[in-house]
């Protein structure tokens, strides 16, 4: 079921908009940086945070060393990001891979930003129902000794793992930036709310479903949903 969602109104995008432009946020670039590089350039960002799915043929840091000087770059990890080596490598073996947010808070302009990389998988766990490993151990220590290795496969790294999730709770932030969307949207997920929630966050920033859209949910949480391509401020404006 979809979380009540209020669509915020125009003025209110109107608002502290030099405090809001801090962050810029980027939608699923997949290959395609140009909107990123052009609004870096044009609005001199403090930091830039990607929400994932690059398709990445050159390390990360190479796609984006136009601007590598001018603000600072972090990012989360989406689906595509683990499709093959070459993928997984450019981005988390790039110079940029100690800017990965996945189940950290960090300051980032004045603000503490959560992060949360990866997809549900229904082979780990698919919310709302109840999931099929407790964590990436019990995972591995449950295969076939044939099967077991000593390392999760990629498609297992891009999962959410529950006991992970459930850790992360614990934290506080201000924003929650997300590749799964909350349950704000018609493929989003209440338990992204419910973590959001739980950190007591007063903003949830997502990409994945290629789709631009800001709303309020329980607890005045704002959420804003950044299409691919796009790059939007705090209060959804899309600047690229």
């Amino acid at each position: 079921m979809v979380d009540c969602c209020i669509n915020l109104n125009k003025e209110e995008g109107q608002i502290n908009m030099n405090q809001h432009k801090r962050i810029l946020f980027a939608g699923d670039p997949h290959g395609n940086f140009r909107p990123l590089i052009k609004s870096v350039h044009k609005h001199k960002p403090e930091a830039v945070i990607l929400l994932g799915d690059y398709d990445l043929d050159d390390p990360l840091d190479q796609c984006l060393k136009e601007i590598a000087g001018l603000t600072e770059i972090w990012w989360i990890a989406g689906n595509h990001d683990f499709e093959t080596p070459e993928k997984y490598n450019n981005l988390f073996h790039s110079a940029f891979f100690d800017r990965h947010l996945h189940l950290k808070v960090t300051e980032i302009a004045g603000l503490r930003v959560a992060g949360l990389s990866g997809i549900f998988m229904g082979r780990v766990w698919y919310p709302p129902q109840q999931p099929r490993w407790l964590g990436k151990q019990h995972y591995l220590y449950n295969q076939s000794a044939n099967l077991q290795q000593p390392e999760l496969s990629l498609k297992y790294k891009s999962a959410i793992w529950p006991d992970e999730f459930e850790a992360f709770k614990l934290q506080k932030a201000d924003i929650l930036v997300s590749h799964e969307a909350p349950g704000s949207h018609r493929y989003g997920f209440k338990v992204i709310s419910e973590l959001a929630a739980a950190m007591g966050v007063k903003h949830v920033v997502h990409g994945h479903l290629h789709e631009s859209y800001k709303c309020v949910i329980k607890n005045n949480i704002k959420v804003l949903g950044v299409a691919d391509t796009a790059v939007a401020d705090l209060l959804g404006n899309r600047v690229s």
